[in-house]
């Protein structure tokens, strides 16, 4: 498993999170290749590494409404 040095990393909030302060995606986008995902509640904890290509397919099924609100 490949690790990556996220320490500097610049981070912004999902333009799909709630504005309510809660349920906040935070990602970063100065990796190429992967895009990090971390909770913005969390923001000491982990964060997962995902490659570009599969976050790009998943923001598209979330635009395309792929996926119904909870």
């Amino acid at each position: 498993m490949r690790e990556f040095d996220l320490s500097t990393a610049q981070w912004r909030k999902s333009s799909y999170s709630d504005g309510n302060g809660g349920s906040c995606v935070e990602v970063s986008d100065a990796h190429p290749g992967v895009v990090p995902v971390r909770d913005s509640k969390a923001p000491h904890g982990p964060a997962l590494v995902f490659p570009a290509t599969g976050w790009s397919t998943f923001i598209h099924a979330v635009k395309d409404g792929q996926f119904p609100a909870a």
